[in-house]
């Protein structure tokens, strides 16, 4: 018998030998799905601000005192979340501040990055692209940036992000001093909201929120307070009332400031009279001229 034949007679045997226990298994070569490294590098803030005195000199973003956490997330097509991950400054948890590595499926993703100061009992969402918000009592400063990624391969990708600053700044001075009973300065903005769209950098809500502070001068100084709204649009006019309040949050004097102006990515200063009973809101002044805009890079 030659080697042909003595094949077949095996392959034949073999048939004929299989009890209803055999099973004809089929394998099939089914590719991996690729993954990709992604790594994205905030290296950079935009910010635009009033011009200051004196000169300024560029700064790594690790070294800027107003963010200390970014978040950062992938969406996919669907707008489902794929990855999701925050580093705070100065907990150990990363290499370098600002760098992240995401390994990805071949697709196509929305990236949103958030930059934003950091203080003990803040408490942010990052929910999609289009929402995102502070739900502990006042929004910090805050940049944010979008794109779309896609991974075609394999091959590392990497990206460098520049996220542009999108809260507007409230400055409230005093122009008289501090007296021992008043502990609080409760400020209510008539617009504006605590959430924001990461994409548009603009307010998802235009109700309005409070927000209190304690000053720290001393007793008779005069004080300052600082809050950071969103806006709904990209310049907003509003209501804001200021009260003076007391350890127990009685009201000790109230002043109601209208139409003041505010611009995303600028100050509003308001100045005047806060603890006077009899001091009008007209004897508040408003900063609105805006100076020069100056852009730093870092």
């Amino acid at each position: 018998m030659n080697n042909k034949m003595f094949l077949a007679a095996a392959m034949l045997l073999a048939a004929t030998s299989c009890t209803n226990e055999c099973e004809l298994t089929v394998v099939e070569n089914n590719a991996e799905q690729v993954t990709a490294p992604v790594t994205v590098r905030v290296s950079g803030f935009s910010i635009t601000q009033e011009e200051f005195s004196g000169t300024r000199a560029a700064q790594n973003p690790a070294d800027y005192e107003g963010v200390g956490a970014i978040d950062l997330a992938f969406y996919d097509a669907a707008g489902t979340e794929v990855y999701k991950t925050t580093q705070i400054k100065g907990d150990g948890s990363y290499t370098t501040f600002g760098e992240f590595t995401a390994n990805l499926q071949v697709g196509t993703y929305t990236m949103v990055a958030v930059a934003r100061y950091h203080y003990a009992g803040d408490a942010f969402t990052l929910t999609s692209p289009t929402e995102a918000a502070y739900t502990s009592e006042r929004p910090r400063e805050t940049f944010s940036a979008t794109q779309t990624v896609t991974v075609t391969s394999a091959s590392p990708l990497d990206l460098d992000v520049t996220l542009n600053r999108i809260s507007s700044w409230l400055k409230i001075v005093s122009t008289d001093g501090r007296p021992a009973s008043a502990t609080k300065i409760r400020t209510t903005f008539g617009k504006g909201g605590k959430g924001f769209n990461p994409t548009t950098g603009l307010a998802t809500t235009d109700a309005g929120f409070t927000q209190t502070n304690n000053p720290s001068t001393a007793v008779g100084a005069t004080i300052e307070v600082n809050a950071l709204p969103f806006l709904y649009t990209n310049e907003e006019s509003m209501t804001v009332t200021i009260e003076a309040l007391d350890a127990g949050d009685n009201v000790l004097a109230t002043k109601v400031v209208n139409n003041v102006p505010f611009k995303r990515n600028r100050q509003t200063i308001l100045t005047g009279a806060v603890f006077t009973a009899e001091a009008s809101s007209a004897a508040f002044k408003l900063e609105t001229s805006w100076l020069d805009e100056e852009t730093v890079n870092f």
